[in-house]
């Protein structure tokens, strides 16, 4: 079966469900997009790789990614391989000195460790054709849960960041870092980086 390669295009509160997240994977030489429903912890392990932030101490995908390169073990790519019930499956492609397996993986973790190995995700033309959204079809807001357009957007709360002043939201970053809420503290410095563009 031919893989598609996608990649993230967007992470948002999801609207569909309430304390969930919606992750949204776009066809790299395509039209279509997959949303997918994730949990707050892992958008933030997400999160946090794309926007390249520096926990104080490292996250569960780090310690993971770190064991394995210590043991000499590289993540190749992930497949999003099938799709039961609303619930997607993913596995692992991992190699050794030895052997190249295949690893069962929740699609969530699957894309938190994807991001940070670097390493292409799959998915093929039947899962596409379920569950993904053509945007031809759907209005990108809509889709991407309207307010987040690109993952860098993403935003832990739904506070209002523009009634504060700058010099709030420096302090209010300052204790989000320390409570290791890196959701809020992405939303919280592209709002100061806007402000200082001005």
């Amino acid at each position: 079966m031919k893989k598609i390669e996608l990649e993230i295009v967007a992470l948002s509160h999801s609207i569909t469900q309430t304390h969930s997240y919606a992750v949204v994977l776009g066809e790299m030489n395509g039209m279509r997009r997959l949303p997918i429903v994730i949990g707050g912890f892992e958008a933030q392990a997400i999160a946090v790789a794309l926007e390249r932030m520096n926990p104080s101490r490292p996250l569960t995908h780090d310690l993971l990614k770190n064991f394995m390169l210590a043991f000499n073990v590289d993540l190749h790519e992930i497949i999003i391989n099938d799709l039961q019930e609303g619930i997607f499956f993913s596995k692992l492609v991992c190699s050794s000195e030895k052997e190249t397996i295949e690893i069962d993986s929740r699609t969530s973790d699957a894309l938190a460790l994807a991001v940070r190995f670097g390493c292409p995700i799959y998915t093929y033309e039947n899962i596409l054709s379920q569950a993904g959204v053509s945007m031809e079809e759907e209005n990108r807001p809509a889709l991407e849960g309207g307010e987040a357009s690109r993952p860098s957007s993403a935003s832990g709360s739904g506070e209002n960041l523009k009634s504060k002043t700058l010099e709030e939201l420096e302090t209010l970053l300052k204790e989000v870092l320390e409570n290791e809420d890196y959701l809020r503290a992405i939303a919280i410095r592209d709002e100061i980086k806007i402000r200082q563009q001005k």
